[in-house]
């Protein structure tokens, strides 16, 4: 039985998850892939802290170089995070001819073309499959499963700190800020949250869903993205929900002839539809296309292990590669010409928007001139409640596009009639 031996660099959560994968379940690797895949090495700074794993004398060491460059390790596993020493580790390994499986979503995002030019260059797989979702096999659905069909839309909830969060505050009616502080004592949010909750973490993956459906490389620094904070409130979630929809921190990739729409911000789902059903740290991914319809792919977006299992997996893939001396590249589909990406202003969606008006006569009206010489189309308005000399008025439009929507806003502002800032969300109902 041939083997291959396995080098881990980054000893936290996802990597202490892959050492006891590997570990532990070393002989479903060998019935399932008839290869002795091993652990020869894992690389971190911290050779001292435990992580629960007792790893087998001499595996742990501080130099990721000599790591990468051991005769013993055939597969590379990158587990480090960010765009920093983790692309050197990377470009090193590739440069070095190994494959190189990776969850870093961030790196990928921002320089997956040149790494896996590289790993084209040098003959070398690039794996990814944990990059987004973390255990659910999205990743490997819209590259192989629809490899034939045309994808149109993607929708993500691609970043669990989030949805607990807007779970956490529509069960309770507690704002943000207290939300975030108890899912940070339960580990469910980074004591920097600033990538989850600013948006940074889905807008990446996001990237690189657009990246497999479209065949090019977003430019993420580009690319509009809101967050939950100082955004999403118990008010509007509650309005949301007596409307019969839930708010998520949505990723958005919708293509159409006239360009790609690439954004993430929340927005309001149907209550009662599969993505309004994703609830707590779990994440999902509805893909659409001319083959298919739609698909769901559903489960943990995060955590030690259930990200560790697709990495093993790519692991496994990598492995049988270099056992039968072939490579089957894992690259990015490359289109002819990259699609025309959207400006903000562009997006065309139905709306969600909360007014604050003066309770006198005429506001409504003004409001609803400002819509109309906007082109903006109004589906419905009620009143909800008093307070303060202002009336607060929900405004549900028909499909527009969201420039027309932040105009109509500014002219009612000009207006002289409105009182605190208004909310404004879109909604997508797959």
């Amino acid at each position: 039985m041939k083997k291959i031996g396995v080098g881990v660099l980054g000893f936290g959560t996802v990597g202490a998850g892959v050492a006891k994968g590997l570990l532990e379940n070393a002989d479903v690797l060998r019935e399932r892939t008839g290869l002795d895949i091993s652990l020869a090495r894992v690389a971190d700074l911290d050779t001292t802290s435990d992580r629960g794993v007792a790893l087998p004398a001499g595996v742990l060491v501080s130099d990721a170089m000599a790591a990468i460059h051991d005769p013993e390790v055939q597969v590379v596993v990158e587990l480090i995070g960010g765009t920093g020493v983790a692309k050197k580790f990377v470009r090193e390994a590739l440069l070095a001819g190994k494959p190189v499986v990776t969850a870093n979503k961030k790196l990928l995002a921002e320089s997956g073309a040149e790494l896996f030019a590289l790993a084209a260059e040098k003959g070398a797989d690039l794996f990814f499959g944990a990059s987004v979702g973390g255990g659910i096999p999205v990743i490997r659905s819209v590259r192989d499963g629809l490899a034939a069909a045309r994808i149109d839309t993607i929708y993500g909830i691609l970043n669990g700190t989030c949805n607990y969060i807007l779970t956490e505050m529509e069960r309770a009616g507690r704002p943000f800020d207290e939300v975030l502080a108890a899912a940070q004592k339960l580990g469910f949010a980074e004591a920097d949250p600033t990538l989850d909750v600013d948006g940074f973490d889905t807008l990446h993956k996001a990237a690189i869903l657009a990246a497999l459906a479209h065949g090019f490389q977003p430019d993420v620094h580009n690319l509009p993205v809101q967050g939950i904070r100082g955004v999403v409130g118990p008010e509007d979630i509650a309005l949301a929900g007596e409307l019969g929809y839930r708010v998520k921190l949505l990723a958005v990739v919708k293509n159409a002839a006239d360009g790609l729409e690439l954004r993430v911000a929340p927005t309001l789902v149907p209550a009662s539809g599969m993505l309004g059903s994703v609830s707590g740290v779990f994440n999902a991914a509805m893909v659409h296309s001319d083959m298919d319809d739609w698909t769901m792919y559903y489960g943990r977006g995060a955590g030690r292990l259930p990200t560790a299992c697709t990495v093993i997996g790519d692991i496994a893939d990598a492995a049988r590669n270099l056992a039968a001396g072939t490579r089957r590249p894992v690259t990015m589909p490359r289109a002819a010409a990259a699609p025309r990406v959207k400006a903000p202003g562009e997006a065309v969606s139905k709306f969600y928007v909360r007014l604050s008006l003066k309770d006198a006569p005429g506001s409504l009206a003004a409001a609803a001139g400002a819509f109309a010489a906007c082109g903006v189309s109004i589906a419905s308005a009620m009143q909800h409640g008093t307070s303060g000399g202002f009336a607060t008025v929900i405004v549900l439009t028909h499909e527009a596009r969201r420039a027309a929507v932040d105009d109509a806003l500014a002219k009612i502002a000009a207006a002289g009639v409105s009182g605190s800032a208004p909310a404004c969300f879109g909604i997508e109902e797959p």
